[in-house]
Protein backbone atom coordinates (compact mmCIF):
# COMPACT_ATOMS: atom_id res chain seq x y z
CA UNK A 1 0.00 0.00 0.00
CA UNK A 2 1.34 3.25 -1.09
CA UNK A 3 1.81 5.44 2.07
CA UNK A 4 0.43 8.90 1.39
CA UNK A 5 0.77 10.25 4.88
CA UNK A 6 3.75 9.65 7.04
CA UNK A 7 3.83 11.33 10.62
CA UNK A 8 6.90 10.35 12.93
CA UNK A 9 7.24 11.64 16.74
CA UNK A 10 4.91 14.58 15.60
CA UNK A 11 4.70 16.99 19.15
CA UNK A 12 3.51 20.25 19.70
CA UNK A 13 4.44 22.41 22.97
CA UNK A 14 2.64 25.69 24.29
CA UNK A 15 5.27 27.18 27.33
CA UNK A 16 5.01 23.54 29.49
CA UNK A 17 2.09 21.66 28.09
CA UNK A 18 2.42 19.23 25.60
CA UNK A 19 -0.65 19.44 23.60
CA UNK A 20 0.67 16.72 21.01
CA UNK A 21 3.17 14.24 22.38
CA UNK A 22 5.40 11.51 19.92
CA UNK A 23 2.53 11.54 17.64
CA UNK A 24 3.98 8.42 14.65
CA UNK A 25 1.13 7.17 12.21
CA UNK A 26 0.92 6.58 8.53
CA UNK A 27 -2.09 6.31 6.25
CA UNK A 28 -1.88 4.39 3.01
CA UNK A 29 -4.25 4.83 -0.20
CA UNK A 30 -7.53 3.51 -0.14
CA UNK A 31 -6.96 4.10 4.20
CA UNK A 32 -10.33 6.32 5.69
CA UNK A 33 -8.65 7.02 9.04
CA UNK A 34 -10.66 7.82 11.99
CA UNK A 35 -9.01 10.45 14.30
CA UNK A 36 -11.15 10.53 17.76
CA UNK A 37 -10.32 11.99 21.18
CA UNK A 38 -12.34 13.57 23.57
CA UNK A 39 -11.94 18.01 23.55
CA UNK A 40 -8.57 18.59 24.27
CA UNK A 41 -6.84 15.66 23.04
CA UNK A 42 -4.73 17.11 20.39
CA UNK A 43 -6.48 16.41 17.74
CA UNK A 44 -6.82 19.49 15.87
CA UNK A 45 -3.40 20.67 16.66
CA UNK A 46 -2.04 17.15 15.24
CA UNK A 47 -4.22 17.87 11.95
CA UNK A 48 -2.80 21.66 11.82
CA UNK A 49 0.28 20.34 11.96
CA UNK A 50 0.07 18.24 9.62
CA UNK A 51 -1.66 20.75 6.99
CA UNK A 52 1.12 23.01 8.10
CA UNK A 53 -0.32 25.78 10.01
CA UNK A 54 1.20 24.89 12.88
CA UNK A 55 5.14 24.66 13.18
CA UNK A 56 5.95 21.63 15.43
CA UNK A 57 8.19 21.39 18.54
CA UNK A 58 9.72 17.90 17.14
CA UNK A 59 9.09 15.35 14.66
CA UNK A 60 8.13 15.68 10.76
CA UNK A 61 5.17 14.75 8.64
CA UNK A 62 4.77 14.08 5.09
CA UNK A 63 2.37 14.69 2.44
CA UNK A 64 3.08 12.05 -0.31
CA UNK A 65 6.24 11.97 -0.07
CA UNK A 66 7.14 16.21 0.62
CA UNK A 67 8.32 17.35 3.93
CA UNK A 68 5.54 19.78 5.17
CA UNK A 69 8.16 21.98 6.82
CA UNK A 70 10.81 21.73 4.11
CA UNK A 71 8.78 21.37 1.11
CA UNK A 72 5.34 23.45 1.93
CA UNK A 73 4.32 24.41 -1.26
CA UNK A 74 4.55 20.65 -2.70
CA UNK A 75 3.15 19.18 0.10
CA UNK A 76 0.28 21.90 0.10
CA UNK A 77 -0.81 20.47 -3.34
CA UNK A 78 -1.37 16.97 -2.23
CA UNK A 79 -3.95 18.34 0.46
CA UNK A 80 -7.46 18.99 0.68
CA UNK A 81 -7.95 20.37 4.29
CA UNK A 82 -10.96 21.25 5.89
CA UNK A 83 -10.41 22.97 9.26
CA UNK A 84 -13.01 22.99 11.98
CA UNK A 85 -14.68 26.48 11.74
CA UNK A 86 -13.33 26.67 7.81
CA UNK A 87 -12.69 30.74 7.29
CA UNK A 88 -15.10 31.48 4.52
CA UNK A 89 -15.40 35.13 2.66
CA UNK A 90 -19.08 35.66 4.05
CA UNK A 91 -19.78 38.31 1.28
CA UNK A 92 -18.90 36.59 -1.77
CA UNK A 93 -21.55 34.36 -3.06
CA UNK A 94 -20.49 30.05 -3.39
CA UNK A 95 -19.59 30.26 -6.51
CA UNK A 96 -17.00 33.48 -7.05
CA UNK A 97 -15.46 32.08 -3.95
CA UNK A 98 -14.73 28.95 -5.60
CA UNK A 99 -13.86 30.90 -8.39
CA UNK A 100 -11.09 32.28 -5.73
CA UNK A 101 -10.17 28.92 -4.73
CA UNK A 102 -9.83 27.57 -8.33
CA UNK A 103 -7.37 30.82 -9.00
CA UNK A 104 -5.20 30.37 -5.87
CA UNK A 105 -4.79 26.53 -6.73
CA UNK A 106 -3.35 27.70 -10.28
CA UNK A 107 -6.37 27.49 -12.44
CA UNK A 108 -7.89 29.75 -15.22
CA UNK A 109 -10.30 29.73 -17.90
CA UNK A 110 -12.47 26.47 -18.61
CA UNK A 111 -10.28 24.73 -16.25
CA UNK A 112 -11.05 26.40 -13.48
CA UNK A 113 -15.06 26.43 -14.55
CA UNK A 114 -14.89 22.69 -14.82
CA UNK A 115 -13.19 22.25 -11.40
CA UNK A 116 -15.84 24.91 -9.55
CA UNK A 117 -18.87 23.20 -11.39
CA UNK A 118 -17.27 19.79 -10.30
CA UNK A 119 -17.17 20.81 -7.09
CA UNK A 120 -20.63 22.50 -6.49
CA UNK A 121 -21.31 18.86 -7.81
CA UNK A 122 -19.95 16.97 -5.35
CA UNK A 123 -21.04 19.13 -2.63
CA UNK A 124 -24.73 18.92 -3.39
CA UNK A 125 -24.06 23.08 -3.60
CA UNK A 126 -25.97 23.57 -7.23
CA UNK A 127 -29.24 25.29 -5.54
CA UNK A 128 -27.02 28.05 -3.10
CA UNK A 129 -24.47 28.74 -6.40
CA UNK A 130 -25.18 32.09 -6.41
CA UNK A 131 -26.16 32.84 -2.74
CA UNK A 132 -23.49 35.29 -0.43
CA UNK A 133 -21.99 32.75 2.10
CA UNK A 134 -23.19 34.84 5.04
CA UNK A 135 -27.01 33.59 4.52
CA UNK A 136 -26.42 30.42 4.35
CA UNK A 137 -27.19 27.53 7.00
CA UNK A 138 -24.40 26.16 9.39
CA UNK A 139 -24.60 22.87 7.08
CA UNK A 140 -24.33 24.91 3.88
CA UNK A 141 -21.31 26.80 4.62
CA UNK A 142 -19.52 23.38 5.98
CA UNK A 143 -20.29 22.14 2.37
CA UNK A 144 -18.61 24.98 0.52
CA UNK A 145 -15.66 24.47 2.87
CA UNK A 146 -15.81 20.67 1.98
CA UNK A 147 -16.13 21.59 -1.44
CA UNK A 148 -13.08 24.07 -1.75
CA UNK A 149 -11.36 21.04 -0.17
CA UNK A 150 -12.46 18.90 -2.91
CA UNK A 151 -11.63 21.50 -6.33
CA UNK A 152 -8.09 20.30 -6.73
CA UNK A 153 -8.83 16.89 -6.37
CA UNK A 154 -6.03 16.30 -3.86
CA UNK A 155 -4.73 13.19 -3.01
CA UNK A 156 -4.97 13.34 0.69
CA UNK A 157 -8.06 14.66 2.53
CA UNK A 158 -7.60 16.10 6.11
CA UNK A 159 -11.32 16.75 7.32
CA UNK A 160 -12.16 18.07 10.64
CA UNK A 161 -15.93 17.50 11.51
CA UNK A 162 -16.68 17.36 7.68
CA UNK A 163 -20.26 16.50 8.50
CA UNK A 164 -20.84 18.80 11.65
CA UNK A 165 -24.46 20.68 11.47
CA UNK A 166 -25.51 18.87 8.38
CA UNK A 167 -28.50 17.09 8.78
CA UNK A 168 -29.43 13.13 8.41
CA UNK A 169 -29.65 13.28 5.09
CA UNK A 170 -26.56 15.65 4.14
CA UNK A 171 -24.66 13.69 6.80
CA UNK A 172 -25.79 10.63 4.48
CA UNK A 173 -24.48 12.33 0.85
CA UNK A 174 -21.07 13.57 3.17
CA UNK A 175 -20.66 10.04 3.92
CA UNK A 176 -21.33 8.31 0.93
CA UNK A 177 -19.30 10.54 -1.09
CA UNK A 178 -16.16 9.90 1.25
CA UNK A 179 -16.75 6.01 0.37
CA UNK A 180 -16.99 7.04 -3.08
CA UNK A 181 -13.45 8.82 -3.07
CA UNK A 182 -11.87 6.44 -0.93
CA UNK A 183 -10.59 4.01 -3.23
CA UNK A 184 -8.26 6.09 -4.57
CA UNK A 185 -7.15 8.69 -1.81
CA UNK A 186 -5.51 8.69 2.07
CA UNK A 187 -8.35 10.34 4.20
CA UNK A 188 -7.92 11.45 7.51
CA UNK A 189 -11.71 12.70 9.62
CA UNK A 190 -11.78 14.05 12.71
CA UNK A 191 -15.01 13.55 14.10
CA UNK A 192 -16.88 12.96 17.62
CA UNK A 193 -19.76 10.94 15.86
CA UNK A 194 -18.83 7.16 16.57
CA UNK A 195 -21.59 6.18 13.59
CA UNK A 196 -19.52 7.76 11.07
CA UNK A 197 -16.30 6.00 11.98
CA UNK A 198 -18.16 2.58 12.08
CA UNK A 199 -19.67 3.77 8.42
CA UNK A 200 -16.96 5.51 6.74
CA UNK A 201 -13.37 4.47 8.49
CA UNK A 202 -11.39 1.61 7.67
CA UNK A 203 -9.35 2.63 10.52
CA UNK A 204 -9.36 4.18 13.71
CA UNK A 205 -6.75 6.29 16.03
CA UNK A 206 -8.07 7.19 19.66
CA UNK A 207 -6.24 10.03 20.87
CA UNK A 208 -5.86 11.15 24.63
CA UNK A 209 -3.54 13.49 26.49
CA UNK A 210 -1.68 14.03 23.02
CA UNK A 211 -0.79 10.56 22.99
CA UNK A 212 -1.78 7.53 20.81
CA UNK A 213 -3.63 5.05 22.52
CA UNK A 214 -5.02 2.84 20.19
CA UNK A 215 -5.06 2.51 16.25
CA UNK A 216 -6.91 -0.16 14.57
CA UNK A 217 -9.73 -1.29 12.64
CA UNK A 218 -13.63 -0.02 13.79
CA UNK A 219 -14.81 -3.49 14.55
CA UNK A 220 -11.88 -4.34 16.44
CA UNK A 221 -12.13 -1.45 19.01
CA UNK A 222 -15.25 -2.38 19.81
CA UNK A 223 -14.72 -5.98 20.63
CA UNK A 224 -12.13 -4.46 22.99
CA UNK A 225 -15.06 -3.53 25.43
CA UNK A 226 -17.21 -6.36 27.08
CA UNK A 227 -20.41 -4.52 25.33
CA UNK A 228 -19.04 -4.71 21.59
CA UNK A 229 -19.74 -1.13 21.44
CA UNK A 230 -17.13 1.17 20.14
CA UNK A 231 -18.68 4.15 21.81
CA UNK A 232 -17.98 2.02 25.40
CA UNK A 233 -14.74 0.76 24.27
CA UNK A 234 -13.97 5.21 23.19
CA UNK A 235 -14.70 5.87 26.59
CA UNK A 236 -12.75 3.61 28.86
CA UNK A 237 -9.72 3.75 26.94
CA UNK A 238 -9.76 7.42 26.97
CA UNK A 239 -10.90 7.73 30.45
CA UNK A 240 -7.94 4.96 31.63
CA UNK A 241 -4.73 5.99 32.68
CA UNK A 242 -2.25 6.10 29.80
CA UNK A 243 0.00 2.98 30.53
CA UNK A 244 -3.40 0.75 31.07
CA UNK A 245 -5.02 1.97 28.26
CA UNK A 246 -1.67 1.52 25.86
Amino acid sequence: MEKLIEIEGLTKRFGAFTAVDGVTFTVGRGEVLGFLGPNGAGKSTTMKMLAGFVVPSAGRARLAGHDVQKDTVAARRMLGYLPEGAPLYPEMTVRAFLHFIARVRGFAGSEAARRVGRALELANLEGVRELPIETLSKGFKRRVGLAQALLHDPPILVLDEPTDGLDPNQKHEVRTLINQMAPNKAIIISTHILEEVEAVCSRAIIIARGRVIADAPPAELARRHPSGSLEESFRALTTAPLAEAA
